[in-house]
């Protein structure tokens, strides 16, 4: 039985901390592997042959695998995906403005925003910087983690109808953050200058968002609780990598790899999406550098399996009556099965016996989500993974509350039990 303390979800929470935007996420989760002896794969050079650890990244997506002794090209694989891409605010290309004297910033929304969240925090800025370095193209990371940025809501004595009608800002008027009340031209790019250390006209593009700075911690008069922005997805992400380093020091009979994904938030179809070809990409090449085939892949193909891990809805106690009565899921009380008939989840029952076996074999509980007929159901990458691959897939992961909020609650014990039924699929 593994622990039922908080130990693993306590030293999660610095790498949350440090991962505000998928590229960073994607940072963290690459210095993870490297610590682990993974060795870092470049796309447009050979695959490495034969046995070892390694790991490749693209934008804010990375893969994972393990080549073990015996390995061949008609071995299957035990895949684990996830997405490191969060909802949040996101600057516009020409950002900056001013209004009754106060410095704006212009954001977009990314994704299924709980947009009441973000108001009245302390926000930071982070992402990318393409700039110009002599002749060449480099791309920076930067993450500025003071509070720069704020979202003021309106008084209460200015919007009398708030009580009865609820809080619905709109997003183009009433989401966009102040950081000052002195503006100048050009300030959010000399900002970018600022961060990547460059003259202003070499900064050529950027993919910048917002986050809060709060940092995440275990809450609850027992610690029980973990509290974060971006648990969904990213324990999923840490948890997945840290498995994959578990499996990776006695593999089974199929080749464990990880597979996290950006832009699955909003539908992931892109060059780093679960609907664009990186994963299948990957596993060709893989099996070509063990010197097979196109038919050696559809034969590896047809021995694999995936688990598509991502959060899921805890039953909340203010909303009983949103959730199926006769499914209702705990934090703490170990890894949730997710079924939809529609297959907005991509479980079936033989991928699901398989899960429920892990489980079984390393002594953890597991629980079933299903949503309410009435309501309409959320998604994930599990059924396109599967559609894709045409492998079956379980959609499986941790329960929290508040899904899309800008913090989120989790169980601090759930993460280990996670891990330990992530590193029984990918070695069994």
């Amino acid at each position: 039985m593994p622990p039922t303390d908080s130990t693993y979800a306590d030293q999660l929470l610095p790498r949350f901390d440090r991962s505000p935007t998928p590229y960073h996420a994607v940072r963290e989760c690459a210095s993870v592997l490297s610590d682990a002896g993974f060795a870092r794969v470049v796309e447009t050079a050979a695959f490495p042959i034969g046995p070892g650890r390694y790991f490749l990244e693209r934008g804010g997506s990375l893969a994972a695998w393990v080549i073990g002794p015996r390995t061949a090209s008609t071995t299957g694989f035990r895949i684990v995906g996830a997405h490191t891409d969060s909802p949040n605010l996101r600057v516009k290309p020409n950002p900056d403005g001013s209004v009754a004297g106060w410095s704006q910033l212009g954001v977009d929304v990314y994704g299924g925003v709980l947009l009441n969240s973000w108001l009245d925090r302390d926000l930071g800025v982070a992402g990318r910087v393409v700039v110009a370095d002599g002749n060449e193209l480099s791309t920076r990371l930067f993450l500025d983690d003071r509070p720069v940025l704020r979202i003021p809501q309106l008084a209460i004595h200015l919007d009398r109808e708030i009580s009865d009608k609820g809080l619905r800002p709109n997003r183009q008027s009433h989401m966009n953050p102040t950081w000052g009340t002195i503006g100048e031209p050009e300030a959010f790019t000399r900002y970018l200058a600022t961060m990547a250390d460059v003259d202003p006209d070499a900064v050529l593009g950027f993919d910048a968002m917002l986050f809060d700075t709060n940092h995440a911690v275990l809450a609850g008069l027992h610690r029980d609780l973990l509290v974060s922005s971006r648990i969904d997805n990213l324990l999923s992400c840490f948890v997945a990598v840290d498995a994959l380093i578990d499996s990776a020091e006695d593999p089974g009979a199929r080749i464990p790899m990880v597979c996290l994904f950006d832009h699955e938030e909003v539908g992931s179809v892109s060059e780093s999406g679960a609907a664009g070809p990186l994963l299948d990409t990957v596993i060709g090449r893989v099996v070509a550098s063990l010197g097979g085939s196109i038919d050696d892949t559809a034969r590896a193909l047809a021995d694999s399996m995936v688990v598509s891990a991502d959060g899921a809805h805890a039953t909340h106690p203010n909303y009983p009556d949103r959730h199926d009565p006769a499914h209702r899921i705990e934090v703490n009380a170990g890894p949730v099965l997710k079924i939809n008939a529609n297959q907005r989840y991509a479980t079936s029952a033989e991928s699901a016996a398989e899960f429920r076996a892990c489980c079984a074999d390393v002594g953890v509980p597991v629980q079933t989500f299903v949503n309410r007929s009435d309501l309409a159901c959320g998604s994930t990458i599990g059924p396109l993974t599967s559609g894709r691959l045409g492998v079956p897939v379980v959609d499986a992961g941790c329960a929290q509350l508040a899904m899309h909020s800008v913090r989120e609650t989790a169980g601090a014990r759930d993460p280990q039990m996670f891990r330990s039924v992530l590193t029984r699929f990918m070695c069994r």
